[in-house]
């Protein structure tokens, strides 16, 4: 599995995430990755960390899922 760090990202229809860590699933152990969307009201998401790193077809475009733009802020 290619490594996800914590951060912000752009998912390929243009909204930003940020990624807070990778858990495992409680039952099945599979590596999810939990993340926060900055828009709306900021709700929490996982999603199968194989599913992270996809590549998608848009346009006749081959894109990466999620595009990695900045490293986590921490004070």
């Amino acid at each position: 599995m290619q490594e996800i760090k914590p951060g912000r990202y752009r998912h390929f229809k243009g909204m930003e995430y940020e990624v807070i860590g990778v858990a495992k699933h409680s039952e099945t152990l599979e590596p999810m990755v939990i993340y926060r969307a900055l828009y709306g009201d900021g709700e929490l998401w996982a999603r199968p960390a194989e599913m992270w790193n996809e590549t998608v077809e848009r346009d006749g475009q081959t894109l990466q899922r999620f595009t990695y733009i900045e490293e986590e802020k921490r004070c």
